[in-house]
C-alpha cells in the first residue's frame, strides 16, 4: 500500500533551494557519462534527463537520491554497467552523506526490474568492482573530460 505525501510537503520539498541545487548538481555529475559503446554522453542519448534526478532530505545533513534511466533500447544488454557507472559518479562526486537509489524507467527495458534490483544491492556493485576489466570500463566512461 503506498502512502500519500500531503500536497504541501510535495510544495516544500520542490521549493527548498538546498534540495534543487543538490538535484542540479547530482544531474551535473551525471550528464557527461560517456556511454560504454557509442561515442555520446548519456544526455546526448536521452538515457538521462533532469526530471529523472529527485532529492530528498532523510534527516538534518544526509540526503536520499534518486535517478531514473532510460536505456537506449528494451534489451540494452549494458543496462547494469550504465546503472554502475552513474553510481560510481555520484559516489565519487558527493559528501558521504547520501543514500542513491538508482531505477530504470519503468517500461523501457525487457528485464528493468531485475537489473533495478542489481543496480541497488551493495554486495554485488562491489563484487562488480573487483573485477578489473569492469573497473576500467566504469573509470573510462566517468573520467572527467579536460
Amino acid at each position: 500500500m503506498s502512502a500519500t505525501i500531503p500536497l504541501e510537503e510535495v510544495r516544500e520539498k520542490k521549493e527548498d533551494p538546498e534540495l534543487k541545487l543538490m538535484q542540479e548538481t547530482v544531474y551535473d555529475l551525471i550528464k557527461d557519462i560517456q556511454d560504454p559503446e557509442k561515442p555520446q554522453t548519456l544526455e546526448d542519448l536521452a538515457v538521462v534527463y533532469e526530471d529523472g534526478v529527485t532529492v530528498e532530505r532523510i534527516d538534518e545533513d544526509q540526503y536520499l537520491v534518486n535517478i531514473e534511466f532510460t536505456p537506449t533500447i528494451p534489451h540494452c544488454s549494458l543496462a547494469s554497467i550504465i546503472g554502475l557507472c552513474l553510481r560510481t559518479k555520484v559516489q565519487r562526486g558527493l559528501p558521504d552523506k547520501h543514500k542513491i537509489d538508482i531505477f530504470i524507467k519503468k517500461g523501457t527495458h525487457s528485464t528493468g526490474d531485475e537489473i533495478t534490483k542489481q543496480i541497488n544491492d551493495k554486495e554485488r556493485i562491489m563484487a562488480a568492482m573487483e573485477n578489473p576489466n569492469l573497473r576500467e570500463l566504469v573509470d573510462r566512461c566517468v573520467k572527467d573530460e579536460d
